[in-house]
Formats: C-alpha cells, structure tokens, sequence
C-alpha cells in the first residue's frame, strides 16, 4: 500500500533509527533504499539524500543538503536527462513505498 508522506515525515527515515527504512523521494516518488543502508544512512557518502526529496541534487550531481528539493525550473535538458537515468535506475533497484504530499 503505497503512503502519502509529508517533508517532516519522510525525514523521519533518513537513517539515524537503525530500526526504520531509509527512504528517498525523487521528483514525489519515494524509495525505500534500505538495501543501501551503507550508501544513503548515516556516515555514507550520500547521506543528504535521506529522508528527502533529492531531484535537483541528483539532475545537477551535487551530494549537497542545500540542493535536496524537487526545484528543476533551471536545469538544462542534459541535467533533466541525468535525472531520468537516475530514476530508472532507483526504478530498476528499489521499491516504491509512496508519494510526497505537494
């Protein structure tokens, strides 16, 4: 069943809580990326993506808290292409566990 998460929600699985998923939203779409505990958790190289909406860092390649929103108004077609190969790999790799409430 697929959740509906607010930005203060979605923080709540970025990896601190051992217990809980570690979820990531790209353009509203939330993955739970768990299996990757090691890459987006605590102390991982991609740790500012967790518990949050990363579309523009991951259009732009900037692992910076500071891009880690869904504003894509002035990415370039090529930067806009990045984004799309990214998603279908988070596609391909991990489950979709919901939605971000806009």
């Amino acid at each position: 069943m697929a959740q509906t998460f607010t930005a203060s929600e979605l923080l709540s699985f970025d990896g601190t809580d051992a217990a809980k998923p570690v979820y990531i939203a790209v353009k509203g779409t939330v993955y739970d990326v768990s299996a990757s505990r090691e890459f987006y958790g605590k102390g991982g190289p991609y740790e500012a993506f967790a518990g949050r909406e990363c579309a523009r860092a991951l259009a732009i390649m900037k692992v910076d808290l500071a891009e880690c929103n869904d504003n894509l108004a002035d990415c370039t077609e090529k930067q806009l292409k990045t984004l799309e190969d990214w998603i279908a790999k988070f596609n391909a790799k991990y489950a979709v566990v919901g939605k971000v409430a806009h």
